[in-house]
């Protein structure tokens, strides 16, 4: 269990977005791209009546829905759970802030890269037992730092597996091919760091891998 509220993966728990706060959140999105009600349910495959139900906080989208939302608005899905603010040279979150995204069997944490001048994104991954990062291996620009907080996390970075127990860490060039896995028996938790990556890049929503419908 994790010590910080309960993750429903059917539905999202609202740690820190309310059902209208989200909701206003993605009309401001739409409205922002110029996009009608309907042709947001075209490009999302969902209905115009599903949509007007979120946008007025009367229901809780699930994470697929979530997801479909944010490949049709071309997003990442953590601009539905932030705010729109001008990048910041000094950042300082306490231990219950920051955009939290619920995951297929885990919970993202971002610790305000996406706010930060700089390229870098801290996060933190809490994942259940036999959690991972989908099918597809990760390939993107910059560095990435992975630091095991606590379970056991695998790592595969170009065929070659390491297995990361508490207090251990791993730096590679993240142009290699990588992928994680809960491979213990309990939650595990794990702090990454990406650097250095292309100004237009988003390697962190490669960490937010879409549920399986």
């Amino acid at each position: 269990m994790y010590n910080r509220g309960t993750i429903h993966f059917g539905r999202i728990a609202m740690y820190n977005k309310k059902p209208d706060e989200l909701g206003e959140r993605l009309r401001q999105l739409r409205q922002g791209r110029a996009y009608s009600m309907r042709h947001l349910a075209q490009a999302s495959g969902l209905s115009a009546n599903a949509l007007s139900m979120i946008e007025r906080g009367l229901s809780s989208p699930s994470v697929s829905t979530l997801y479909k939302l944010a490949d049709a608005l071309d997003v990442p899905v953590t601009k539905f759970f932030g705010t729109e603010q001008e990048p910041q040279q000094v950042i300082f979150l306490r231990a219950q802030e920051g955009v939290r995204v619920p995951i297929p069997r885990g919970l993202w944490e971002g610790r305000g890269g996406e706010r930060f001048v700089g390229r870098v994104e801290p996060f933190v991954l809490r994942l259940e037992v036999g959690a991972d990062s989908g099918s597809t291996l990760m390939v993107h620009t910059g560095h990435e730092f992975v630091f095991c907080l606590a379970g056991t996390i695998e790592y595969e970075v170009e065929q070659h597996s390491y297995m990361l127990n508490p207090g251990d860490s791993l730096l590679f060039a993240a142009h290699l091919a990588h992928r994680w896995r809960n491979a213990g028996k309990v939650s595990a938790n794990l702090l990454i760091v990406l650097s250095g990556f292309e100004p237009n890049d988003q390697p962190a929503a490669l960490h937010l891998h879409k549920p399986v419908d």
